[in-house]
């Protein structure tokens, strides 16, 4: 009997298709497919083994191996949770790496036990052939880039817009020294999937946010980057008690809610501080020693006032920090990148640039 495929198209990705990926975990935390789940038919010390065996004695030695460590007991486990996962979701996909035959034995047990699902055509490889590819085509696109100083929104704004790319959202990573979220920084591999389960409905012009080509963990893919710095620009302008409230918002009051919803209240507490205090350790050597200690004893006496209530006491330290640091760190790049800057379509305030952007392309 011929096993059934679905062949690898992104009208998948963009269903959000249910998946059930049974590549080892390992494999798995390098990268999925958008929708996945983890459910493997070996274990990463099982797929090891087999591995090995593929390696010294051929494919048919590591078959028989992989039948001797998954039967029995464990073979009906794996089953039985691929079983379960069905009953949930009845439609979903079976892959692996190669569509092959892991996928193929999944299929063959999942039929012996009476449920009948396709797996994947080409696997994962397949899948994010066609997601990279997707964001190759974007690069092609038109686009806008929303740039100004920190702690202009820039985010907000993107996402106030049907056609804003949140590359921030997908790396798991606010861009900054202090931008690290209490979540994982998203793997290169699934930066990039979310990149292009964005983009797979987003056929005309882009909006995006001015970044480094790092953002946390993940890099931007080099024709995407390369396309945002030639692309036109609004730049936000706002004064500084205006952007102190936004980063008092992003990087403190909204950071310690999502420490307390992962860690609890004390350990995300601690977390928190850990991570702004040692944020500010990792700019050292550009702010130099004196400023460092400077606002390292501000940041002391700032989580001090924040226990007792009163977290607008952040604001002693983040303010030097943009006057100081990142304003002239900004400026700077924008006066060295005179000569070769894309064009800026407008400068203004927020509300305005919201409103270009939105009027942009159309």
């Amino acid at each position: 009997m011929t096993l059934a495929t679905r062949p690898a198209v992104l009208s998948l990705i963009k269903e959000e298709q249910s998946l059930i990926d049974v590549r080892a975990p390992v494999e798995f935390a390098q990268g999925a497919l958008p929708g996945a789940v983890n459910l493997p038919l070996m274990i990463d010390n099982e797929r090891h083994q087999v591995g090995i065996a593929y390696k010294q004695q051929g494919q048919a030695a590591a078959i028989k191996l992989g039948e001797r460590l998954v039967s029995g007991e464990v073979k009906q486990a794996r089953i039985e949770a691929w079983k379960a996962y069905l009953a949930e979701h009845p439609e979903a996909l079976i892959y692996c790496f190669r569509g092959g035959l892991r996928s193929q034995i999944a299929q063959q047990w999942l039929e012996d036990a009476g449920i009948s699902r396709p797996r994947l055509e080409g696997g994962w490889k397949a899948m994010r052939q066609a997601l990279c590819e997707r964001i190759e085509t974007a690069a092609q696109q038109p686009m806008l880039v929303v740039a100004g100083l920190t702690g202009c929104a820039k985010t907000t704004l993107i996402n106030q817009l049907d056609n804003g790319v949140d590359l921030e959202a997908f790396a798991h990573h606010k861009g900054s020294a202090f931008g690290r979220r209490p979540e994982e920084p998203a793997t290169q591999i699934n930066f990039e999937h979310a990149l292009a389960k964005r983009l797979i409905s987003l056929t005309e012009g882009l909006v995006i946010e001015d970044e480094s080509r790092q953002i946390g963990s993940a890099n931007i893919p080099l024709s995407f980057w390369r396309a945002l710095q030639q692309a036109p620009r609004v730049r936000i302008e706002m004064p500084l008690d205006w952007r102190l409230a936004q980063i008092q918002q992003d990087y403190i009051i909204d950071l310690e809610q999502a420490y307390a919803a992962r860690y609890g209240a004390d350990q995300g507490w601690q977390l928190m501080q850990a991570q702004l205090s040692n944020a500010l350790i990792r700019l050292g050597k550009r702010l130099g020693n004196a400023r460092l200690q400077r606002l390292q004893r501000l940041q002391a006496l700032a989580f001090n006032e924040h226990a007792h209530g009163n977290p607008q006491a952040h604001e002693a330290w983040l303010a030097p920090l943009l006057t100081e640091y990142y304003d002239p760190l900004y400026r700077y790049h924008l006066d060295k990148q005179r000569e070769t800057a894309p064009p800026v379509i407008h400068v203004g305030d927020w509300e305005s640039c919201l409103a270009v952007a939105r009027q942009w392309n159309r």
